[in-house]
């Protein structure tokens, strides 16, 4: 089942990195999944270093910091995934 809720997280942080992006992507949904599960996984791991992980209400830090690692990830691959394609 926890795998099930990682798609979950990672759609739903990879279209909110995305969203936040300027311009188009040319990446696939599964691509998008993918990158927001690994942005998701890091984000984790940089409120964890920080502290900041669990806090007495909504762990917001935590989530800005999984979507803009998941936006830092597509704004690297997106291009290169654009080059391959064409």
């Amino acid at each position: 089942m926890s795998f099930l809720w990682a798609i979950i997280a990672g759609l739903i942080i990879g279209l909110l990195a995305r969203l936040l992006l300027p311009g188009r992507q040319p990446i696939p949904i599964w691509l998008t999944i993918l990158l927001g599960v690994i942005g998701a996984v890091a984000g984790n791991a940089l409120a964890s270093g920080l502290g900041v992980r669990d806090t007495g209400g909504i762990d917001w830090i935590r989530h800005l910091l999984q979507i803009g690692v998941a936006a830092a990830l597509i704004t690297v691959i997106s291009p290169a995934w654009g080059r391959r394609r064409s």
